[in-house]
C-alpha cells in the first residue's frame, strides 16, 4: 500500500484522509498542521497518522497531499522542495479548486509528479462531509502519472473524477462559488431586506426553510431554466427596473447585485424561450 503524508489537515484533509484510511487506499503516515494539538486531533479523527511538528521531521512518502489554504500552497511547495534533496521524488498534489498544479513547480523541478484535485462539495464539517462524499465530482489536473494515480485513489472512495484544463481552473472554481458560496450571501440579503421592509423576524426561519427547500426541489427536478420564476421569467423589464431602484435606494451594493442577477435571469429566460420555439426537426 502506498504511503501518504498530509500537510494541512483541516476539514478537507481530514475527510479525505479518513476515507482513504478506512478504505485501505493509502497508509496514512506523517501529518503536519499549524499546531501539535491540531495535528493530534486530525490523526484521531482520521484513525491513523503520526502528528509531526516540522516539515523537516516528515518521512519520505509515496504521495503528499497539501491541503493548505490557497495562499499557502506556493510557500509550502517551496519549503518542501528545499528539503527534497533528502526525499526521493514522489507524487504531490494540492486541493485548491482555483489554482493549478503550476504552484508546485519547485517540486516538479526536483522530479516530482504534480497535480491538483478538487472535490465539488461544501466541507462545512469533516463529519458531515464523510456522510455526503459518495458520488462527489472531483476535478483532476496536472501531470499524467499523478492524475492517473489520483483518479484511482478518489474513485476508490466513490468520487466521480473528471479532467479540467489548467487554464480553466479559475473559471471552474468560480462556478462552484456561484453554486454554493453565494447562496448564503443571497439569503442574508433577502432576510435583511425583509426585516427592513417590516417582516417580523420570527417568520424568517420559516420563510428560509420553505423557499430554499422549494427552490432546490424545483431546480433538481426541472433544471435552472425550468425553475426560474418571478419578473425575469415573465420578461417584465419594467417591474425589474422598479424593484432595482427600490433595492438600490435601500442598499447600493444589493441594488447592483439585483440588476446584474436580473440581467442574467432575463438572458436565461430568453434562452429557454428560444429553445422551446426551435422546431425539433431543426435541432
Amino acid at each position: 500500500m502506498q504511503t501518504l503524508n498530509i500537510i494541512g489537515a483541516g476539514r478537507v484533509g481530514q475527510t479525505l484522509g479518513r476515507l482513504w484510511h478506512s478504505q485501505g487506499v493509502f497508509a496514512l503516515q506523517d501529518v503536519l498542521t499549524q499546531s501539535p494539538a491540531s495535528a493530534q486531533a486530525a490523526c484521531h479523527f482520521m484513525g491513523a497518522g503520526t502528528p509531526v511538528t516540522q516539515a523537516a521531521h516528515m518521512r519520505a512518502a509515496d504521495v503528499w497531499m497539501l491541503a493548505v489554504p490557497d495562499a499557502h500552497i506556493a510557500a509550502t511547495a517551496q519549503a518542501l522542495a528545499a528539503q527534497a534533496e533528502q526525499l526521493p521524488p514522489a507524487t504531490v498534489f494540492h486541493c485548491s479548486g482555483a489554482q493549478s498544479a503550476a504552484l508546485l513547480a519547485p517540486l516538479a523541478a526536483k522530479g516530482w509528479q504534480t497535480a491538483s484535485a478538487h472535490c465539488i462539495l461544501s466541507f462545512a464539517s469533516a463529519q458531515a462531509a464523510l456522510q455526503q462524499f459518495s458520488g462527489t465530482p472531483c476535478a483532476l489536473e496536472g501531470d499524467t502519472l499523478a492524475t492517473a494515480l489520483l483518479h484511482q485513489a478518489f474513485t476508490a472512495i466513490e468520487a466521480r473524477c473528471f479532467a479540467v484544463k489548467s487554464q480553466d481552473k479559475l473559471l471552474y472554481h468560480a462556478a462552484a462559488v456561484f453554486a454554493t458560496n453565494f447562496l448564503p450571501v443571497l439569503q442574508n440579503v433577502a432576510e435583511e431586506a425583509w426585516t427592513a421592509s417590516g417582516v417580523p423576524t420570527d417568520l424568517l426561519p420559516g420563510l428560509r426553510a420553505a423557499l430554499l427547500n422549494n427552490a432546490v426541489a424545483n431546480i433538481t427536478r426541472l433544471g435552472p431554466q425550468g425553475a426560474l420564476t418571478g419578473p425575469a421569467a415573465r420578461g417584465d423589464v419594467a417591474a425589474i427596473a422598479q424593484q432595482a431602484a427600490a433595492v438600490t435606494q435601500w442598499d447600493a451594493q444589493a441594488g447592483a447585485a439585483y440588476e446584474a442577477l436580473s440581467a442574467l435571469a432575463l438572458r436565461m429566460a430568453k434562452a429557454s424561450t428560444d429553445s422551446s420555439a426551435t422546431p425539433a426537426s431543426s435541432r
